[in-house]
């Protein structure tokens, strides 16, 4: 589709149309709720522990609306966000304060451009520098002011080590974190395998100082796990056809274009707090 933000040959879509990156969007989540502020709008407002599919479907889908959609889709869907982020108040947040919005824009592509290297090959420092500017869109879109957003990836830098060594987690943070690791889905223990990777990827991915903050155990063994499972997921996962690579990113889209074509703007609500 030729009229959206963004086209086939932007990074934004060359990283963003991988399917195993929602394998690895705990760690994005996680560290966007490692803010304390994020934390208690989620956890005073969030469904995610009654519904993580639901939760994960309307994330995914808007974000694949910004970056695959057409600009009506990604505008009509961000307002929709917009309208939702209205009623994230609470004593001390408001998730419409473009400081956390940042923040969120911040964890999207720092974890995106991570995996990326990880299972792919690393971005040069003139594509991360692309990638991100063109990253910016996920706070933008939502209202967040451009000038806000640290202006270079130099500055970028600058800006996710400073947050990182100031970000102080909340007993929100933690019950958040247990949600999103183990969730309560259908089938029960059956998911336990494929729970028990992401739970891996997601600590492995998780910068030091906030995994240490969230208790979780990393020791050599938990290390070595991690780098073989990432050493299988990079020889397996690239070489699969690019169309079951995309496939969840396909699906998401068609479910959302198909709620659009039948449900009036105000309707179409993606559940995403």
């Amino acid at each position: 589709m030729g009229d959206g933000y963004f086209e086939d040959g932007d990074l934004i879509r060359t990283v963003g149309r991988e399917g195993l990156l929602i394998a690895v969007g705990g760690a994005a989540s996680l560290l966007q709720t490692a803010h304390p502020k994020i934390a208690q709008g989620v956890y005073d407002h969030s469904y995610t522990a009654r519904d993580p599919l639901g939760r994960l479907r309307g994330t995914m889908q808007w974000l694949y609306a910004v970056e695959f959609g057409s600009r009506e889709e990604a505008d009509r869907l961000s307002a929709v966000v917009r309208r939702m982020h209205t009623a994230v108040t609470g004593e001390g947040y408001r998730a419409d304060d473009p400081e956390l919005q940042v923040w969120v824009a911040a964890t999207l592509f720092a974890t995106a451009a991570h995996a990326y290297r990880l299972f792919f090959r690393a971005l040069t420092r003139e594509e991360l520098a692309d990638y991100y500017e063109q990253s910016k869109v996920f706070a933008t879109i939502l209202g967040c002011p451009y000038d806000l957003m640290p202006a270079t990836y130099a500055d970028f830098r600058a800006y996710y080590a400073r947050t990182l060594a100031e970000l102080r987690i909340s007993d929100a943070s933690r019950a958040i974190a247990d949600q999103v690791l183990h969730p309560r889905l259908p089938g029960g223990p059956l998911n336990e395998p494929g729970l028990a990777a992401i739970r891996l990827l997601t600590a492995g991915l998780m910068p030091e100082p906030i995994r240490r903050q969230y208790g979780w155990r990393w020791d050599r063994a938990r290390q070595v796990r991690f780098h073989l499972l990432v050493r299988s997921l990079r020889l397996v996962y690239p070489r699969l056809p690019l169309p079951v690579r995309t496939l969840p990113r396909d699906r998401y889209l068609q479910d959302l274009r198909r709620r659009l074509d039948r449900a009036p703007a105000r309707r179409a609500t993606p559940r995403t707090a």
